[in-house]
């Protein structure tokens, strides 16, 4: 397994690098675009919607909601503040199910339609926040440096589970969710934040075309890595409750796009507000 872990990840690394240096925004867009289509195909299992109506729903208006959105582009862009505060907003809606969680859930009528919401809004909210980091403040199809605020979101959220991973394993400790992810520790989370700390006002030091702003580029980093382990956490328990370990296969020994894109899709809209409210 760690074999097959290794290789793929070999072939993702380019394949990241490419997506986020070798295409245009508006290749990127639509990239996005098919890898949120893929996730709302996988969150069906997570909301227990199967291959009823309910998923073709789902699928139906992400596709229509997507279109809209990159079709009205200079609209909601216009003033992006609110937009993504709404969509933080949105986030903590769904992390208060982190607290409400028990291990009894069962899936009924009410965990669908909870499920088709969480689903409809980690996605679409997700496109937004990335396409608009990769965009900046130019349309689709026109020049940026978002490249280059992508790379150091990835920065961040890979530092956080990097730094989570291996002070756990060597600290151990109190569990952080142990309803929901008993292998997460305090000690983890914490180690985390250091090394989000650390890595993201670095690379921003180092990359030319991103301010340096070490102070709020760090606050940056803390605020999206702890959202990233919410998101972490948001997906672990919808696979607690439906009893799932993966969300899909599509990248073999790791999982669907949802086992490697749910940090990321939590983390975005805080780390675009965060940027748009430090003037970054």
């Amino acid at each position: 397994m760690l074999k097959i872990r290794i290789l793929t990840a070999l072939v993702l690394l380019p394949a990241a690098i490419y997506l986020l240096f070798g295409m245009s925004s508006l290749a990127f867009a639509a990239v996005a675009a098919i890898l949120v289509m893929v996730g709302c195909w996988e969150f069906r299992r997570l909301a227990g919607l199967g291959t009823g109506p309910g998923t073709w729903l789902l699928l139906a208006l992400e596709a229509g909601v997507l279109a809209w959105l990159f079709l009205d582009w200079q609209n909601w862009t216009r003033d992006p503040v609110p937009v993504f505060a709404l969509a933080c907003l949105a986030w903590g809606v769904m992390f208060m199910q982190l607290w409400s969680w028990q291990p009894e859930r069962k899936v009924d009528t009410a965990w669908r339609i909870r499920g088709f919401l969480n689903a409809f809004g980690v996605m679409t909210l997700g496109w937004m926040s990335l396409t608009w980091l990769r965009v900046g403040d130019a349309a689709p199809g026109e020049p940026s440096n978002g490249e280059w605020w992508l790379l150091l979101l990835l920065l961040t959220i890979w530092a956080a589970d990097v730094g989570a991973y291996f002070t756990g394993r060597a600290v151990g400790g109190a569990k952080l969710a142990p309803k929901i992810s008993p292998g997460k520790t305090r000690a983890g989370l914490y180690g985390g934040l250091v090394l989000a700390a650390i890595i993201a006002p670095t690379a921003a030091w180092l990359i030319p075309a991103l301010p340096t702003a070490p102070l709020q580029i760090t606050l940056l980093a803390i605020v999206t890595a702890l959202a990233s382990v919410g998101g972490d956490l948001f997906i672990s328990l919808h696979k607690r409750t439906v009893g799932i370990k993966d969300t899909g296969r599509i990248f073999p020994g790791h999982g669907g796009v949802l086992d490697r894109l749910d940090s990321l899709l939590a983390g975005a809209p805080f780390f675009v507000l965060g940027k748009l409210l430090a003037g970054l």
